[in-house]
């Protein structure tokens, strides 16, 4: 299925039973729902718990338009995606999962419409991610040799996907860091229950205590022996999301 946000064509599904409360699940940067929550078992996970999931390809990825304007990304804009697909689906709250991107479009989203958000599970993010990688990153995505460990493993996972749009992907990196900074009183003013997920070898989401330390209603859960992308399937995960969810 697909909407149009405020000019920009996004894809979204469906899954689970109408009448179970609505999660958003949005992905990590260069990935798509399919990948990101499909085959790590997570939307058999959640239906299976009785929810109805609303998933989201993110401007740039997956089946959703590919602007190669850096404007087009920053992070108050990919949250509105958001908001404007639950105003799409006429929710009024929903709850969400984000991963890594989809974590901090997540923490934007709590920022900027926490009335529409009951409760938000973060995972693979800390209080700064791959922010100072940024730069080296874009270049290597428009195809310059990586310069840094993080921005060599960003190229292979991006363009080793026949979906992927590189230049999108730089334009999306781009426009993120430059709006990626956050505001101390802003994150303490939070109200919304937050549960931080974080790999315990996850070098991205390293600082997630300090994250942690910054959201007075924040929990963290460290998934041991976890790298970045191993944290996404793990069964320690789900199984705090949704002992998490059930409580909010």
């Amino acid at each position: 299925m697909e909407f149009d946000s405020d000019g920009v064509r996004l894809h979204y599904e469906l899954h689970g039973p109408e009448s179970g409360p609505p999660v958003v699940l949005v992905h990590g940067f260069a990935s798509d729902y399919q990948l990101n929550w499909v085959g790590t078992r997570w939307q058999e996970t959640l239906v299976g718990a009785g929810y109805r999931v609303i998933g989201l390809d993110c401007r740039g990825h997956g089946r959703s338009a590919k602007p190669h304007d850096p404007g087009a990304y920053s992070m108050t804009e990919m949250a509105a995606d958001v908001r404007r697909l639950l105003d799409q689906l006429n929710a009024t709250a929903a709850d969400y999962v984000g991963y890594s991107m989809g974590a901090r479009i997540g923490l934007q989203a709590v920022l900027d419409f926490p009335e529409q958000l009951r409760a938000a599970v973060l995972g693979g993010i800390g209080a700064t991610g791959a922010r100072d990688e940024a730069q080296p990153i874009v270049r290597a995505l428009r195809g310059a040799e990586p310069e840094t460990a993080s921005a060599l493993s960003f190229q292979k996972f991006a363009s080793a996907r026949a979906i992927n749009d590189l230049e999108a992907l730089a334009a999306c990196m781009e426009g993120m860091a430059q709006s990626a900074v956050l505001d101390p009183a802003r994150l303490a003013a939070i109200h919304t229950p937050i549960l931080l997920v974080a790999g315990e070898r996850d070098e991205i989401a390293r600082d997630a205590s300090r994250l942690a330390e910054a959201i007075p209603t924040a929990e963290l859960v460290v998934i041991p022996g976890r790298d970045h992308l191993g944290t996404v399937p793990a069964r320690q995960f789900k199984e705090a999301a949704l002992e998490f969810l059930a409580r909010h």
